[in-house]
């Protein structure tokens, strides 16, 4: 039976290791601070702060109830300049978008006649252009609807699909990036410590000592494991309630102690991963060849980059080993869909027997790749 008092004395021992690392507790603060609210905010998926001019031919109301659609934060404030100067300004890349809207606009669109707006795009700005020229089509459709409906003239009038958002109604890109961040970093460092620890402990040759000593690997591996997986735990609640929650204003649709509890069984789960590749790992260069071949995957499968279903067949049952992609399914549930336990508790149960089973063939492997160094 394991001793509970050296489970605990050996994770106070990995604390005060590591409150002497004044570089990794830092790298830690910067990965679950700055790194998550740079990633959530830095991204040009949506349109930011986009240049536009307008030629305006007609000078009617219509056409100044157009301009008067474009305003910060997705454009600047509209500029007004001449249709001879398009090319110049164009070369010159002062604006993204230029609209020109042709004489008699108005006219012809109260008559019901068929319109056109010239939107001149400066595609260097590949996504931003991309994007934004949808807005500004969409924009300048329901405008030209609107008037069309406030003059009674129906030609050419379709219905629209309306879309409504369950969460995230305005499509906030950064409240998605957020989580998914959040649920990467928590991946990467809780690997990474644990497995460096065990790595630290070989290298320093202090591995032996425990191994002489009346421990057995299954303590040594615990200790590790609550130890570091305390730190980043608690690091990951700081980053949710004053990065995602404070500073980045991301609602929570479900219950956050569910949330922490799925949260928790995944840091088990992760740190027994980071255990079982620091036995296979003999130098800190083969664990960090390691962790390319197997967090990157982890993080780029989960289904926080790209949706399950969009990935192969065949590949989409390989992620169903991976406990992030399960981690990754229920914290979105929770966040976003406000699930609660009835519908995530197989999820919480498959992340805990990979676990187990991560933490089983560490302790197997454990003695024997300490024998293989001697």
């Amino acid at each position: 039976m394991p001793n509970v008092t050296n489970i605990f004395w050996l994770g106070i021992k990995e604390l005060q290791t590591l409150a002497k690392d004044v570089i990794m507790i830092l790298f830690i603060a910067w990965s679950f601070g700055f790194s998550i609210y740079t990633q959530s905010t830095g991204g040009g998926e949506t349109v930011n702060n986009a240049a536009i001019a307008i030629v305006d031919d007609d000078q009617s109301q219509l056409s100044r109830s157009i301009a008067g659609l474009f305003y910060p934060p997705y454009f600047q404030t509209i500029k007004t300049i001449s249709g001879a100067d398009i090319d110049q300004a164009m070369d010159k890349g002062l604006y993204t978008f230029i609209l020109v809207i042709p004489p008699r606009f108005e006219a012809d669109t109260r008559k019901g006649r068929n319109t056109e707006v010239q939107v001149n795009v400066d595609a260097t700005a590949q996504q931003q252009a991309s994007i934004g020229t949808g807005y500004i089509q969409n924009m300048i459709a329901n405008e030209v609807k609107r008037y069309r409906q406030e003059v009674e003239q129906t030609t050419g009038i379709s219905s629209d699909l309306v879309i409504r958002r369950a969460f995230n109604p305005n499509g906030t890109q950064s409240w998605f990036r957020a989580i998914v961040s959040l649920a990467d970093q928590l991946s990467m460092l809780i690997i990474i410590l644990t497995g460096a620890a065990l790595l630290r402990e070989r290298e320093h040759g202090t591995i032996e000592h425990l191994l002489v000593m009346p421990l057995t690997a299954f303590e040594i591996a615990l200790g590790k494991v609550w130890a570091n997986g305390l730190v980043i735990f608690i690091a990951f609640i700081c980053s949710l309630l004053f990065v995602v929650e404070g500073a980045l204003d991301v609602p929570i649709a479900g219950s956050r102690g569910l949330l922490l509890l799925g949260t928790s069984i995944y840091v088990f789960a992760a740190a027994a991963i980071g255990v079982f590749l620091g036995t296979l790992a003999r130098t800190m260069g083969q664990f960090a060849l390691l962790m390319m071949m197997t967090v990157m995957p982890m993080m780029m499968l989960s289904g926080g980059m790209s949706p399950i279903e969009s990935q192969p067949q065949w590949l989409q049952y390989v992620t169903w080993f991976l406990p992030s992609r399960h981690y990754i399914s229920f914290m979105q549930a929770i966040v976003y869909r406000g699930a609660g336990f009835a519908i995530v508790w197989k999820e919480f149960i498959t992340v805990l027997l990979m676990g187990i089973s991560f933490l089983t063939a560490s302790l197997f492997m454990f003695r024997r790749s300490v024998a293989a160094t001697h």
